[in-house]
């Protein structure tokens, strides 16, 4: 009799754990190395940083980035390289720049000449032609302030292979130590003429330069030397071009920071404003954070979309410069953001940058379980939350080890709380609580986990905070402790 009963009670508890909508669904461990995301892009070994050079073309998202593929910290820097058709699916390819006798290949863009102003290609063929920054490491250690400078390359067979110009540098360096990550933009001027524009970062402020053919450049002003968050170095701008909810077109800056973001070491700022006749104004001074997590970075924005999208298309590197070489991975060291649509909205008459998790995310979505008690099993460690919020609400995220990770909004703050979520002895700024203001009401909440991060999302993306985490184990719980509703998981797989 006491085995029919251990039967029974074995039977009713994998019944119970079945894994279909609105049940519990049975926990499984992911296979992947410890801490390699499942849906995030990383190497396959080695160290990357800065998302460099994006581009669309014949269908392909080209995914270009800061690469040292000997090691898991920063070393000599390359392009490497990688494709997706959905944002999701990511192939890593051969590396497209190496460095040279000029010097590391830093940071920069990518754009299609379709006119080719440059001549490097024909009319026929139009090149592909990657701006990016040479930085000479053995100036910089004799002592030199010039030891960055902008070259260019060409691609010829749509991004596969490149051919460094002949003629570079195409920017020599001004003397100023700090000078680099050009993101380059067509523009059409009131008189119908089109122009290359250069945003480069210069130390403590915003250099903008003007070429007719991505080769001869002339400086137009600069921005940004006493306005906005300083403390750091200036890096990775981008200028775009985006319409606001009242319909008029305005101009945003996008300027990474290090150190000196709101949670101390590396994160982006935005300016509002327009730029014509080569200048950039800014509405107003206010300083506006993209995220407000600690591990959103140096992201840009992919060019030559085409025009049925509609939409301007960003992704970060997820990291942090204060402890991005020593956090807990083996093989490989950092990842991408998840990709993002970026838009502006008005909140109680003040413009803000939308930073939303793109459609094609939704792709990822497998089983789905609606969650109507206070804990519940969560159905692997790649998951999505949804759920309606009464303004103030706080969930907790909790493995068997006893360790947890906590969102909460409370008294006009959202924080995500990782001061008991894992591993945090490899610096000593890791364990904290990270918070936002938010004055007005929170309505939804939007929360993506990989195996070693969090990326919250608050009122379809009014918010937005970034955080890596280290559990020492996959979280197996979500706890419900007040302010939540309509609460809805999706497992995530590619």
């Amino acid at each position: 009799m006491k085995y029919f009963y251990t039967i029974l009670f074995f039977s009713l508890t994998l019944l119970l754990f079945s894994c279909k909508k609105s049940e519990v669904p049975v926990f499984q461990e992911s296979e992947l190395e410890t801490y390699r995301p499942e849906y995030h892009f990383t190497p396959k070994k080695g160290w990357i940083n800065d998302p460099n050079g994006m581009i669309f073309i014949d269908g392909e998202y080209h995914l270009f980035f800061q690469y040292y593929p000997d090691s898991t910290v920063w070393g000599p820097m390359h392009w490497g390289h990688a494709v997706s058709t959905d944002l999701v699916n990511w192939e890593e390819k051969p590396i497209g720049l190496y460095p040279d006798s000029l010097g590391y290949i830093f940071s920069g863009s990518a754009v299609y000449d379709g006119e080719n102003t440059s001549g490097l290609g024909s009319s026929e063929n139009p090149p592909l032609i990657a701006i990016f920054t040479y930085h000479d490491m053995e100036g910089e250690k004799s002592g030199k302030t010039d030891y960055q400078s902008q070259g260019i390359a060409f691609s010829l067979d749509k991004g596969k292979t490149w051919t460094k110009y002949a003629g570079n540098p195409v920017l020599p360096n001004q003397g100023i130590k700090d000078f680099r990550d050009p993101k380059v933009r067509q523009i059409i001027h009131p008189d119908g003429q089109k122009s290359w524009i250069m945003t480069l970062a210069v130390m403590d402020r915003i250099q903008f330069f003007e070429s007719p053919d991505l080769k001869n450049w002339k400086l137009l002003s600069e921005f940004g030397q006493d306005v906005g968050a300083h403390g750091g170095v200036w890096e990775c701008p981008d200028l775009l071009e985006m319409t606001a909810p009242d319909g008029t077109k305005k101009w945003v800056l996008l300027v990474s920071i290090n150190p000196g973001g709101p949670q101390k070491g590396s994160a982006t700022q935005y300016f509002i404003g327009n730029f014509a006749e080569g200048k950039f104004t800014p509405d107003d001074t206010m300083i506006r954070w993209l995220d407000y997590g600690p591990d959103n970075y140096a992201g840009v924005t992919w060019s030559n979309l085409p025009s049925s999208q509609n939409r301007t298309l960003f992704i970060g590197w997820m990291s942090n410069w204060l402890y991005a070489q020593v956090v807990p991975t083996k093989s490989w060291r950092s990842a991408m953001t998840l990709p993002r649509e970026l838009s502006l909205i008005d909140i109680n008459g003040t413009l803000l940058l939308q930073s939303k998790p793109a459609k094609e995310l939704e792709n990822l979505r497998k089983e789905e379980y609606s969650i109507s008690n206070e804990e519940y099993p969560l159905p692997s460690q790649a998951f999505e939350l949804i759920a309606e919020v009464e303004d103030e609400f706080t969930l907790e995220f909790s493995n068997e080890l006893g360790e947890k990770l906590i969102l909460s909004k409370e008294f006009g703050l959202v924080s995500i709380d990782r001061t008991r979520a894992g591993k945090s002895t490899f610096h000593e700024d890791f364990a904290a609580v990270h918070s936002s203001p938010m004055s007005w009401e929170a309505r939804t909440i939007r929360v993506f986990i990989d195996a070693s991060s969090i990326e919250l999302f608050v009122n379809e993306s009014e918010i937005t905070m970034t955080s890596l985490l280290f559990p020492g184990s996959p979280w197996k719980t979500v706890s419900l402790s007040k302010g939540l509703e309509d609460v809805r998981v999706f497992s995530l797989k590619k």
